[in-house]
């Protein structure tokens, strides 16, 4: 069987017209497909909290429950929805000048706003379905949210840029694939890994952290937007938006436009 992919010179440029597209989009699909995108990921966490709370086997369910996150990701990429961690590659378009700083931080701004109200959401209609208010599943979405926010600022920080890597890679492997089997597993791999070793996601974590507080996690509004969601995004910002995006830029982009052969003189014609 045929294996149909891109090279990572052409995944630059399909990024860099999809960050086009992305900044151009109107503000009201922006935010709609924003919230979708934070449904979604906390869709994800739900399944993984669930088997975390019903296999009492440690390190297998952090593997399962790791095994079924990644559906989030796969839901936001297969059915358009707008993730802000994934559209911190829109800073490739940025550098090849193919969108404005302000044109970038309108999408920012608006994804990023609807993945809150988004994830917010759907923690209240987990908590208002009973599903999780008995234990054992109810313990574990506390100490999930009292873990959260007992991090240090410099390990939530630190935990963001990992996983945001790996996110932003995971976005950027799927794009290489040109059949829905490809981009399933090229998603799956980096985003299980993210979540089986522990790394932070801060659109995760709106959906983690509240449902906790619903819940009865001694949890403060400002415990969790301090001391986790706002420095995991800063370390989502420098893993997925500078790291990943200007290395590959550097490497596939201004590279590959610099060293492009120059065109052939033409032949002089015989007299």
């Amino acid at each position: 069987m045929e294996v149909k992919t891109s090279p990572p010179s052409e995944i630059a440029q399909t990024w860099i017209a999809t960050g086009v597209a992305k900044a151009k989009s109107p503000a009201l699909k922006l935010f709609i497909l924003g919230i979708f995108a934070g449904v979604f990921i906390g869709l994800g966490g739900t399944g993984y909290l669930y088997i975390m709370g019903m296999c009492d086997i440690p390190g297998i369910n952090k593997l399962l429950g790791a095994s079924v996150f990644p559906c989030g990701l796969m839901l936001v990429i297969y059915c358009g929805a707008e993730l802000w961690t994934g559209n911190n590659l829109l800073t490739l378009a940025l550098m090849d000048k193919k969108i404005t700083l302000s044109e970038m931080l309108y999408n920012w701004g608006l994804v990023y706003l609807g993945n809150i109200v988004g994830s917010y959401l759907l923690a209240w209609a987990v908590t208002a379905s009973g599903l999780f208010s008995s234990d054992p599943i109810l313990t574990v979405v506390q100490n999930v949210a009292a873990a959260k926010v007992g991090l240090t600022l410099g390990r939530a920080v630190i935990r963001g840029v990992l996983c945001n890597i790996l996110v932003v890679l995971a976005c950027w492997m799927q794009a290489a694939s040109r059949d829905l089997i490809g981009k399933l597993i090229a998603v799956w791999f980096p985003i299980m890994l993210f979540v089986l070793i522990g790394f932070e996601h801060s659109i995760a974590n709106m959906f983690f952290i509240p449902l906790g507080q619903f819940l009865g996690a001694s949890v403060t509004f400002a415990d969790a937007w301090l001391r986790n969601i706002l420095p995991v995004t800063v370390g989502n910002f420098i893993g997925g938006a500078l790291i990943v995006p200007c290395a590959y830029y550097i490497c596939y982009v201004n590279q590959s436009t610099s060293q492009k052969p120059a065109p052939p003189q033409q032949q002089k014609k015989k007299k």
